[in-house]
Formats: structure tokens, C-alpha cells, sequence
């Protein structure tokens, strides 16, 4: 398939996903704060409120086949011996602190579903998992199975955090960025996806279009929004650095792109990334923390490119420059509604972080009631999972030409368990590809 995305809100035609797994249940709650979590998350529930999200994409999508499971597709890497070397070599540099090297041929040898439990869900999984030693199959004698009991004792913690694809990479028209993990938790993650980009053949179209960052930078997918194919978004947050932010920027601009607005967001937990204060919803519209565009200015920097060089000005509010950019007016509709209590408590439960099916079709949670009724306020009809799975599942609409000016909709699933990771709708997803 073709690898495409140009705009926040145009038709979700490919997407990737990670639908919970064991890795949830593997974390301990001495360390859920080394692993990013304030909380620690019921992995059934979680699962169940991730597959009715998924549920309404494939209703929504012209073929369902395009949610992609990207264990499934670490797993085909894995099936590579080039593809399994590359990702062992990359994560022997990363954690040089770890004797990985020691057990390299053991974990070379490990079937791909069993080096995938040991790379996701991390040695304490691993270790139940060999102990019936279906695990050694491949592998003989008395020396080579201690090996193999010894990679299982070397403390390699889940990575949790590979429910939010979103932050992993991001596709901007035909050009990929692999983001570099600003966290250790999620430094194996950015391995992953590494090699996922370099030898699964979805990513062929975008092969000789990757966009890589140096070590010492830092940028995650959650902090880019493509606004269209020549004006793009990117948060100088807790995660992407300005670093990171110029290294990406410069690269963009070589590929075609014209405008980027870098955004200063505050660096804390609450706001990590740029989507969880700021999100498109509509061709007009835009979802958004009110303390943060609202009541702060100055915060954003336009970078353009002309006759060879990159002209810096400032702007003094991000709606200003949006419009600037893009010939078009925007509102911004406020995550929380009007009182500030509520924008407190939904940005904390990611109202902002809502993501965008088709024009004027979106996602979240549905405990953010508040948002939700500044959206009705702003024309959207709100359904619930089940009511809009009953009014559009067996109906065969063609969502690419949805009229958003008439027919805004606004679905809200169950994320009870999820929220409790920090992530929304938006987090949840790396779109690699959506219609024109």
C-alpha cells in the first residue's frame, strides 16, 4: 500500500496500532513511575476498550485489513535473521550497561515469538515462559540452555508504553520520521520501530525518505501534527527537544515542506506532548487546553524556507499563525468547556487528545463529558461506540467523501482502564496513510 499522509483530518485509509497486551500486567507498581505510568492498568479491560476503538477505524476505513497489530508485524520482522541481528546490534549499543553481548547467540537463536515476549514483555515474562523449555527447541546442550536461563535474569522491564504508536514514528507525505525516545523506558521501543522502518516491506515506499535523528536528540511522534502537506506542527515539549525539533525541521524542509511551526509547551507530565493539549478535529476546527493557547503568547516560532535559507520569526498566537499559513479560519474549541476545573480535570483524562477518522469525525473518551458538550455546542452529534456501530456498521457510507459542514460526529468509547497510561485516541495510533 502507499504511504501517504498529508493532513490531520483526511480519510484514515492504514494505521497502526498495539492492542494491550501482557507487557501491562508485568508491571510492577514499585517501578510504574520508571515506566512512565502513574497507575498501573487491568490488561483485560484495557484490551477490551482498545478493540472497540479498533472496531469503529475498521468500520470507518474503505478495507478493514489496513489496522495493522504492530506485534504482528515485529514478529515478521523478527522472521528476518538480517532484520533480528539488526535489532540485537542496535539494542547491545543502546544499553551498553547490560550484558546482552554475552547472550547474543541465544537471543539470535530464539524463535521470533519468543525473542518478541522477551523484547516486549521483558525478562519476568520471559522467564515463565521459557520454564517448560519449549523456548530451547532450537537450541542444544547443557551450556546453551544456562545461557538462556541467564538472558532471562538479566532485568529487561516491559515496555508498556508501546500502546501509544502514535509516538514511535510519524508519517509526513512521503517521508517517515523515526523518533528518538527522550526516556530509557521507551529507548527499546524506538529500536523496535528502527527496524520495523528498515526491512518490513509496508515501510518500502518510504525506504529512502527516513528521517533520523542523532542519539542525542530527542523527538516523539505525539509531539508533530501535520497540519497540511506543506505547513507541519511540532512541540518543544517534556519529550522533543529543540534539538530535535531543528534536526527534523531542517530534513522536512529539504523534502518539500514549507512552514514549520515549533511550539513551546509547558515541559510536565500533564502536557508530554503537543496532542495532549492540541488536536484537529474538522477542517476548521481544533480541540485545545485553553491555559496553554489562550491565556499564554508568544510560544510560537514559524521557520520557512527561502532562496536556500531558513527565516525564524515569532508569532504571537498559534490560531494566528495557523490561519497565516493555511488561508483558512479556525476555531478552537475548548477540552473541559468553559470552567476551568473541568479543563483541569479533562486535559488529565486526555479530552484534548482526540483524533480524527475523516473530516469532522472523531474520536475519544467518553468520560470527558465536558468536551464532549463543547463539541455538541459546535454542531458535532455524539455517539457513543455501540450507537454509532448501530447506525453506520452494516451501512455502506463512503466516509471519504463525508461533508463535515453538515454531518460532524463525535464517538465516545470506553478508555476507563487506558486513560490511566495517559494516552488518548490520538496517542493510540500512527496512521501511515490517509486519502486525499
Amino acid at each position: 500500500m502507499a504511504l501517504n499522509v498529508s493532513s490531520e483530518i483526511s480519510h484514515l485509509s492504514g494505521v497502526i496500532v498495539h492492542t494491550p497486551g501482557p507487557e501491562l500486567s508485568w508491571i510492577d507498581p514499585r517501578i510504574k513511575h520508571e515506566l512512565l505510568f502513574d497507575d498501573i492498568i487491568f490488561e483485560e479491560d484495557a484490551r477490551e476498550e482498545h478493540l472497540d476503538m479498533i472496531q469503529v477505524f475498521k468500520t470507518i476505513m474503505k478495507d478493514s485489513n489496513q489496522v495493522f497489530e504492530i506485534r504482528t508485524l515485529f514478529n515478521q520482522c523478527f522472521e528476518q535473521k538480517e532484520a533480528r541481528e539488526y535489532f540485537i546490534d542496535e539494542l547491545i549499543k543502546a544499553f551498553p550497561n547490560l550484558p546482552l553481548n554475552l547472550v547474543r547467540k541465544e537471543l539470535e537463536a530464539l524463535d521470533p515469538s519468543d525473542l518478541l515476549v522477551w523484547a516486549i514483555e521483558g525478562s519476568d515474562s520471559f522467564a515463565k515462559h521459557i520454564a517448560s523449555l519449549s523456548s530451547l527447541k532450537s537450541i542444544s546442550g547443557k551450556a546453551s540452555e544456562n545461557k538462556l536461563r541467564a538472558l532471562a535474569n538479566i532485568p529487561i522491564h516491559p515496555v508498556p508504553n508501546l500502546l501509544f504508536t502514535r509516538d514511535l514514528a510519524a508519517v509526513i507525505g512521503n517521508q517517515i520520521i523515526l523518533s528518538r525516545a527522550a526516556t530509557p523506558a521507551r529507548l527499546r521501543e524506538s529500536i523496535l520501530m528502527d527496524m520495523l522502518v528498515h526491512y518490513h516491506p509496508l515501510f518500502d515506499p518510504v525506504r529512502n525518505s527516513i528521517i533520523q535523528l542523532p542519539a542525542e536528540q530527542s523527538i516523539e511522534g505525539g509531539d508533530i501534527l501535520v497540519a497540511s502537506e506543506k505547513l507541519i506542527l511540532i512541540g518543544i515539549s517534556e519529550r522533543s527537544s529543540f534539538a530535535g525539533m531543528l534536526k527534523a525541521a531542517e530534513s522536512l524542509m529539504t523534502g518539500g515542506v514549507e512552514t514549520i511551526l515549533a511550539i513551546d509547551i509547558p515541559k510536565q507530565r500533564s502536557s508530554m506532548h503537543l496532542d495532549t493539549i492540541f488536536t484537529f478535529a474538522s477542517e476548521h476546527e481544533c480541540v485545545i487546553y485553553p491555559p496553554v493557547f489562550q491565556k499564554k503568547a508568544n510560544n510560537v516560532v514559524a521557520l520557512r524556507k527561502q532562496n536556500d535559507q531558513v527565516v525564524v520569526e515569532s508569532r504571537y498566537h498559534l490560531k494566528e499563525a495557523l490561519e497565516e499559513f493555511t488561508g483558512k479560519k479556525y476555531t478552537f474549541i475548548s477540552c473541559g468547556g468553559s470552567e476551568g476545573v473541568q479543563q483541569e480535570r479533562e486535559q488529565w483524562t486526555d479530552g484534548a487528545n482526540v483524533f480524527a477518522l475523516a473530516p469532522g469525525v472523531i474520536m475519544g473518551y467518553d468520560r470527558n463529558t465536558y468536551t464532549f458538550k463543547a463539541l455538541a455546542d459546535h454542531g458535532y452529534t455524539y455517539l457513543k461506540t455501540h450507537e454509532f456501530l448501530e447506525e453506520y456498521g452494516n451501512k455502506n457510507y463512503d466516509w471519504s467523501k463525508h461533508d463535515s459542514t453538515y454531518n460532524k460526529i463525535a464517538i465516545g468509547f470506553e478508555g476507563h482502564e487506558l486513560c490511566r497510561g495517559r494516552g488518548g485516541a490520538r496517542c493510540m495510533t500512527l496512521p501511515i496513510n490517509r486519502s486525499h
